[in-house]
């Protein structure tokens, strides 16, 4: 199979999805940040449901800082792991105590508590800063692996091959790739309408195998 000129192949992909907005629904840079580390190991629908009465009694970092866990519990006690979750917030808004001190860089970020590199590259796509990294959740994990971009379970090894075959002004790619997984490419795929499909190895190596074996007929 001939190597695949990924700068190339992506194209199609970062078109279609330029532009588009993250699931969770912010409507600040503190908002955006609140959400995203709640939303780690948990669904975008629950934190936007949960968001509008949090941001009611906590509406900026000032308000959050002067909270205790639990103060915060009764708005987040339906997110996976929100004890963890309500000690990370608030570490974080007595750290910076200010919307306006949120950092906008990948290591000013991932130094908070709760902010990993991916919630860091979210944060910073959001805010239209240039990307620093790649952002790689677990459909961009599914969906990386059946393109053929990158091979393995790793989220920061799937990150650093992709980084490595794409320049930074692509590395969009990564959400990107992450709409493709919750709209197309999901644990059943819908491969038939995937725009991917001429690059992809899924595609390729399952499906038109599945295609050309002959059904087994019933005796």
């Amino acid at each position: 199979m001939a190597a695949v000129n990924w700068s190339v192949a992506i194209k199609p992909l970062l078109k279609k999805y330029r532009n588009t907005k993250h699931p969770l629904e912010y409507k600040s840079l503190y908002q955006l940040l609140v959400m995203v580390v709640l939303s780690a190991q948990d669904t975008d629908k629950n934190i936007n449901n949960l968001a509008p009465e949090f941001f009611k009694a906590f509406p900026d970092m000032k308000s959050l800082s002067k909270a205790t866990d639990r103060l915060l519990f009764p708005y987040i006690s339906k997110v996976r792991n929100f004890a963890n979750k309500a000690n990370w917030l608030l570490n974080i808004a007595q750290t910076l105590k200010s919307d306006k001190k949120i950092p906008l860089s990948h290591d000013e970020l991932t130094t908070l508590k709760g902010i990993g590199s991916k919630s860091a590259n979210v944060i910073l796509r959001e805010a239209g800063m240039k990307p620093e990294g790649v952002i790689v959740d677990l459909h961009v994990v599914r969906v990386a692996t059946r393109l053929g971009i990158a091979k393995g379970s790793d989220p920061k090894k799937i990150e650093n091959q992709i980084k490595e075959l794409l320049p930074p002004q692509q590395w969009d790619a990564g959400m990107a790739m992450s709409f493709l997984g919750r709209e197309i490419c999901r644990p059943k795929p819908l491969c038939e309408i995937c725009l991917m499909n001429p690059v992809r190895l899924y595609y390729k190596t399952v499906i038109k195998k599945e295609r050309k074996s002959p059904s087994k007929t019933k005796r």
